[in-house]
């Protein structure tokens, strides 16, 4: 999910991106003007006034996030709403169980519904001439008008049961408590899923319907519907590969055969060793315990800017260390929204091993086929 966004910027703090989805719907907004023969401003306009109502249903969900203490990382904005990343697993998990769980998943609708109010509020006695129920409800022609509704379908299209709408995250926090967490989330997206295939099929026969009120709100019920069965699929996606990582131990997937520095070093020493390895990141020990980690990039950025001097001066200190023991999933979470690129595993400070971003990805596919060697033999 996070490949197909573009950040823009920080606000309170958290990471608020917004998905390339959002640029397809641009492209329908746009559409939509063409052929009505109205200028591309008010189909952009359109864009953006959909984009602010999700805004402030997160905006809103950030602030009740907040004051009971979850420290939110990042939001990632969908045209059906947005997913909160969680800067710790306890936030994550409390987020995720009981009342909290009901509280965030009904602010979102709540905030829709209470912006839409106050903006009919302030039509209905400001321009008591404007039309507020007429239709269609949502068109580039009438963009107050539109404000209203596109809050209206935000608050109703998240009170369905389809995960990872709010009212979906509740029916997934009950299922929870007799499924399990990763069964309740697959059992959830299938629904979901359902639901989104069902609202593209049931939008797309309401254009055989000419005029009225069909034919007004079909396109915006196929739009719902593709982002709600993308969002689940997603999800679903999301549950099975933290299934895996959480069978696999570091142990599984560490380097155990690896170049190491010492803090004593110089960096033109470092850097020899370095042509000699294929590694881009390199433990650095004093004796057998470990004390920092450095990196090709910082080696040569030192000697270009400083000249040459030794290790210690550049190798970063704080690192996160993982034992053999501890399960991949555990050391994600762990450095979720650090930029590390390699991980020790160490024991009783002795470093017996490293993961590494770079060969991550080969060691999966190389155990996930010495598990299915295992399991054939296993059966013969």
């Amino acid at each position: 999910m996070r490949g197909w966004s573009f950040p823009m910027g920080r606000w309170f703090g958290v990471d608020l991106r917004i998905h390339t989805f959002f640029l397809l719907l641009l492209g329908f907004c746009l559409l939509s003007t063409g052929v009505a023969g109205l200028p591309a401003w008010r189909g952009v306009m359109l864009w953006l006034l959909l984009l602010l109502a999700v805004f402030v249903r997160e905006i809103a969900r950030l602030i009740v996030a907040a004051y009971h203490d979850l420290q939110i990382r990042s939001i990632l904005l969908l045209p059906i709403g947005g997913l909160f990343s969680y800067a710790t697993p306890e936030s994550a998990e409390r987020a995720s169980e009981g009342r909290l769980q009901v509280i965030l998943a009904l602010t979102g609708p709540a905030a829709s519904f209470l912006f839409a109010a106050v903006i009919a509020g302030l039509v209905a006695t400001s321009s008591p001439s404007i039309p507020i129920p007429a239709h269609p409800l949502i068109t580039p022609t009438h963009l107050i008008r539109s404000t209203i509704w596109l809050n209206v379908l935000l608050g109703l299209i998240n009170l369905l049961p389809a995960y990872p709408l709010d009212a979906g995250r509740i029916l997934r926090g009950v299922m929870s408590r007799t499924r399990g967490t990763a069964q309740a989330t697959r059992a959830v997206s299938g629904l979901s899923q359902g639901f989104g295939l069902l609202a593209m099929v049931v939008g797309l026969a309401l254009l055989l319907v000419p005029g009225g009120i069909p034919a007004a709100i079909c396109p915006w019920l196929i739009i719902a519907g593709f982002f709600i069965f993308v969002g689940a699929q997603l999800e679903d996606q999301g549950v099975m590969f933290q299934s895996v990582v959480e069978t696999v131990l570091m142990r599984d997937v560490m380097l155990t055969e690896f170049s190491t520095l010492s803090p004593s070093d110089t960096l033109s020493d470092a850097l020899y060793k370095a042509i000699h390895s294929l590694q881009d990141e390199f433990p650095v020990v004093r004796g057998a315990n470990l004390v920092g980690v450095v990196s090709k990039q910082s080696i040569l950025a030192a000697l270009h800017s400083d000249g040459n001097a030794y290790v210690q001066s550049v190798m970063a200190r704080n690192f996160q260390v993982a034992k053999p023991e501890d399960s991949l999933g555990l050391m994600i979470r762990r450095i979720a929204g650090r930029r590390m690129a390699l991980v020790p595993v160490a024991v009783n400070g002795r470093i017996v091993g490293i993961v590494t971003w770079q060969n991550l990805s080969n060691s999966m596919g190389l155990l996930a086929e010495h598990r299915r060697f295992q399991r054939e033999n296993q059966i013969a």
